[in-house]
């Protein structure tokens, strides 16, 4: 499934938050680089790109993880 949501966080703030929100269920970091994180576990993945423009525009493709990933994106919707 693919989410998208828009935040006043800088696209790093972003991925610092998705890892560490992330981690805490459980999931393991695949790649990542200040605009992207790749994270697996559990039987699925979760996969968050950080765009800057006026706001941070945040895409996130999930499979397994769609009930956390609604959750982070609430905590950081502008």
């Amino acid at each position: 499934m693919r989410y998208g949501v828009s935040t006043k966080l800088s696209p790093e703030k972003v991925i610092e938050k998705a890892v560490e929100y992330f981690e805490k269920l459980g999931l393991k970091v695949t790649a990542r680089d200040d605009r992207m994180v790749c994270l697996e576990g559990g039987g699925g993945q979760v996969t968050i790109t950080a765009c800057s423009n006026k706001e941070t525009e945040v895409d996130i493709v999930t499979s397994e993880w769609d009930y956390h990933v609604k959750q982070f994106m609430q905590r950081i919707a502008s």
